[in-house]
């Protein structure tokens, strides 16, 4: 089974609605996995509801101090 490509997205710094912008534009015509790297309080609302929107699957969610490690699956 051949491993999916994982997709960079570092949105760190970045306050709404920026880094769910990044992870559109990122993912935008791809397949394969987005990592998304985000500080903002408001992403842990925002990345889930827009995951679910576009019909993607959110793998996983880490917390790593004030960084959000997101890993979703773009089918």
């Amino acid at each position: 089974m051949e491993s999916q490509p994982v997709i960079h997205v570092d949105a760190r710094g970045l306050r709404c609605p920026l880094p769910v912008l990044r992870l559109r534009k990122a993912a935008e015509g791809m397949t394969g996995r987005v990592e998304l790297l985000s500080e903002d309080p408001a992403a842990h609302a925002d990345v889930p509801a827009f995951v679910r929107e576009r019909g993607w699957t959110l793998v996983s969610r880490s917390d790593e101090g004030e960084v959000t490690r997101w890993l979703i699956d773009l089918g």
